[in-house]
């Protein structure tokens, strides 16, 4: 059996943008959805913005308030949070990597309720409890514990609502 070649010459040269493109795009592109620093730093880097000229646009959109990191951490928490269902430790850790600084993320923190938090951490602890087919107990609660511990949960709240999730399975 064959496979057709590929053919590496055929590709299309990166296009670059114009300092006056770059404001229109960059504009839409925070507008579109919040975005830190960071991103709209690669995004520039991508289409050939460096530098100077990079800090004075990213300067710009923060003074036309199309960038926003404080108000990026919070729609970020609340996303991770309550779409995708992640634990503290592992939102922190992104915003982390996206370059958030610690105000920032403090202040995004906050958006997650202590109640709602604990409800959804036993939600996620209880589901994955039914899915778990394993028949020894020890094996299945650990099982549990390492995915929560992986989803950003702190462990002493894992030990909290496994109690709970254990006894209900009886």
């Amino acid at each position: 059996m064959s496979y057709p070649r590929n053919e590496y010459g055929n590709e299309q040269p990166k296009k670059y943008w114009s300092l006056q493109e770059a404001k229109v795009k960059i504009a839409a592109y925070c507008a579109y959805q919040d975005r830190c620093q960071k991103e709209v730093r690669t995004k520039l880097h991508e289409k050939g913005i460096y530098g100077e000229q990079a800090e004075e646009l990213i300067s710009e959109m923060i003074s036309e308030n199309f960038l926003n990191e404080e108000r990026f951490a919070q729609s970020f928490v609340r996303g991770r949070f309550r779409l995708k269902k992640w634990g503290r430790n592992k939102i922190l850790q992104e915003l982390k990597f996206k370059g958030v600084s610690p105000n920032c993320i403090k202040s995004g923190m906050k958006e997650i309720d202590p109640e709602e938090y604990f409800q959804i951490l036993c939600q996620v602890a209880e589901k994955k409890w039914r899915m778990t087919k394993e028949t020894d107990s020890f094996k299945r609660k650990y099982k549990v514990q390492q995915y929560l511990m992986s989803r950003g949960f702190e462990m002493d709240l894992i030990l909290e609502v496994m109690e709970v999730v254990g006894e209900s399975d009886g």
